[in-house]
């Protein structure tokens, strides 16, 4: 199974001390270590056979629009062998709203750069920039979205992630 292969890959690379991802396995938002923190998990199936899961979590302070953490991404399938992308948030935030409307609901919304940090892909080489928009609807509607936008060389990682609860839950504070 690619998935398993991929875990054992992440988790060896985690033991040797590399910048890798280790697979979120809760229900929850992340443990993250800001007040108030952002974090997220997602799993969702795209096109071409490939399936893929996200996670992340950090600091942030929207006072001063700066923001930190690490998101890593996994994508498995769609002819080729299982691949992770970690990425490094921040510092500083790009945009964010607490009066934002995404999928038609009301909710939170904060775009951020990243950078490559790591990466078993081959073409998604460490530096790669890109930047990430996490959105998390109000009122418990749960129509949270995670999108991922890269350049050339990481095109595959980006993605986006929307749905409900079981799909993607995500935690983006208010001003």
């Amino acid at each position: 199974m690619l998935l398993a292969g991929l875990r054992a890959e992440v988790g060896a690379a985690e033991a040797n001390g590399g910048p890798w991802c280790v697979p979120y396995e809760g229900n929850g938002i992340p443990p993250g270590s800001g007040i108030p923190p952002w974090g997220f998990h997602a799993t969702e199936s795209f096109k071409h056979g490939v399936s893929g899961s996200s996670h992340g979590w950090g600091d942030i302070n929207l006072n001063t629009n700066w923001i930190s953490g690490k998101i890593c991404q996994t994508l498995d399938g769609g002819g080729r062998s299982g691949r992770m992308i970690s990425v490094r948030l921040g510092p500083r935030i790009l945009y964010h709203s607490h009066v934002a409307v995404m999928w038609g609901y009301p909710g939170n919304v904060i775009k951020a750069p990243i950078k490559v940090s790591s990466s078993t892909d081959s073409k998604c080489k460490v530096g790669t920039p890109g930047h990430v928009t996490m959105y998390t609807s109000y009122n418990n509607v749960k129509s949270d979205s995670i999108q991922f936008f890269f350049g050339s060389g990481c095109l595959d990682g980006s993605r986006l992630y929307h749905g409900g609860a079981q799909t993607v839950n995500a935690q983006v504070p208010p001003l």
